[in-house]
């Protein structure tokens, strides 16, 4: 049997070396973060002002349903491959790739058959041709190689992310040219589905390392099953998280709100999705392998790093709270305008998140994935409850209030699991609430005007 070694972990007593590839691993995260999001930002200049707002709540229930196949059939071999002693070794990633192209076949087929219960329920005929095409992106991107998590696990994020951007630019001009030939939402669909067959092809010809193949290997899925079993459940409720709320207010809004939503959704949470992009890179192999509750020098060195994190996505958050409003007003047309006091809610909710963001992911690394699936399922019911109770009582402005009681209500849980896991920083957490609480206050108090409409327009 051919085996390809993957790169090889730095000695452990080289923390030289490891603070290194941490540091470059944040720059190229950050970088690529950024780079995508200005992409994203440039195509949905260009796509808002060939299309109408319906076809992008058309999409934004077509993301959701997307996402939550992928959310709801996730057996963890992204984090798996990050935390096993066996993330290097080729019988495991063979396993962990013949498992991923399966349920890519599965997602798509499941894909099809929700098409015309979703067409259905929100009375859009149009997704029933449109789900299944724009799920073929769900069936490309199993083929995915293993080498991306691989690049993860020893936090050498430049090539991932060169490939990443690439794919995306390359993606979004063809997405800009179908809609100027078309001016239709298939544009949106079809765009999905090239952009990720692009990145898909790029990852198998550029990055090195172990060459996938259809390959079972019975420990490796015994591993992977009993780490996953629990991610599975976890990321169920993530997506509830994540997306249930454009499920839920797709019911309670036009699909016309409902696309100005996430017009609104894409500039707010950029904050949060950059933090959750560098944890996700970053504090698994951080956890794993300088774990704080080991030494007062890894806590302190762990303390300096989430303190900058912190006050780094804070200073965005500020900025867009501030300016939101008036930044949509710049780049969008007067159909959006509703989207302003979406991005200053969502600051609101970002930084209450912020407060312990960074420690859900030591369970992860401690193969704890148990503990994890009850937090976001305390979380996932929490959010539901009360982001439904809101906009029931005051549409759009109460659900996002919703989210953010829901963040303060499972807070508790959050900190019982850093306790356990031995990350929990008290002095953090009381500085990063007391920064949430003067920001978001002023925040509000500044566009008071604008966010009191949410609670009126669109319930």
């Amino acid at each position: 049997m051919s085996r390809s070694a993957g790169p090889a972990r730095p000695p452990p007593g080289r923390s030289g070396g490891f603070r290194d590839r941490i540091r470059g691993s944040v720059v190229w995260t950050v970088g690529g973060h950024v780079g995508t999001e200005t992409i994203r930002l440039l195509g949905n200049l260009v796509l808002t002002r060939l299309l109408f707002p319906e076809a992008f709540g058309l999409m934004a229930l077509i993301t959701a349903v997307m996402i939550g196949l992928r959310l709801f059939s996730d057996i963890g071999i992204a984090p798996a491959i990050q935390q096993s002693p066996r993330g290097d070794d080729p019988d495991f990633l063979n396993t962990a790739w013949t498992i991923q192209i399966m349920r890519g076949v599965l997602l798509w087929l499941s894909a099809c058959a929700l098409a015309i219960p979703m067409a259905a329920l929100y009375g859009t005929p149009e997704l029933m041709q449109l789900l299944p095409v724009a799920a073929l992106a769900l069936l490309v991107g199993g083929f995915r190689p293993t080498r991306f998590e691989t690049a993860s696990r020893h936090m050498r994020m430049a090539r991932v992310t060169v490939i990443n951007l690439s794919a995306q630019a390359l993606g979004l001009g063809v997405m800009v040219l179908l809609a100027v030939l078309t001016r239709s939402v298939w544009a949106l669909a079809i765009g999905m589905v090239i952009t990720e067959a692009l990145r898909v092809l790029a990852l198998h010809i550029f990055m090195p390392g172990h060459v996938d193949q259809l390959r079972i290997d019975r420990s490796a899925a015994r591993e992977l099953i009993r780490f996953g079993k629990w991610i599975f459940l976890s990321t169920a409720c993530a997506f509830a998280i994540s997306q249930g709320d454009r499920l839920i207010l797709g019911y309670y809004l036009t699909l016309e709100i409902l696309g100005i939503f996430s017009i609104g959704y894409f500039i707010g949470s950029f904050p949060r999705v950059l933090g959750m992009t560098v944890l996700e890179r970053l504090m698994i192999p951080i956890y794993r392998d300088r774990p704080p509750a080991r030494s007062r020098e890894n806590f302190l060195a762990l303390r300096r790093l989430r303190d900058m994190f912190t006050a780094g996505l804070m200073a965005i958050v500020l900025v867009l709270a501030l300016v939101g409003p008036w930044l949509v007003s710049v780049l969008y047309d007067a159909r959006y305008v509703m989207a302003g006091p979406v991005v200053v809610m969502l600051s609101v909710i970002v930084l209450l998140q912020l407060v312990g963001m960074s420690y859900d992911r030591a369970a992860l690394a401690a193969g704890d994935s148990r503990r994890y699936f009850w937090l976001q399922a305390a979380r996932a019911v929490s959010q539901t409850v009360f982001l439904m109770i809101g906009a029931h009582l005051a549409g759009l402005g109460g659900a996002l209030a919703g989210q953010a009681l829901a963040i303060v209500a499972t807070y508790g849980l959050q900190l019982r699991l850093a306790r356990r896991h031995g990350v929990w920083d008290m002095r953090h957490d009381c500085l990063a609430a007391l920064g949430a609480l003067v920001i978001g206050t002023l925040a509000i108090w500044l566009h008071v005007d604008i966010v009191a409409t949410l609670f009126v327009t669109g319930g």
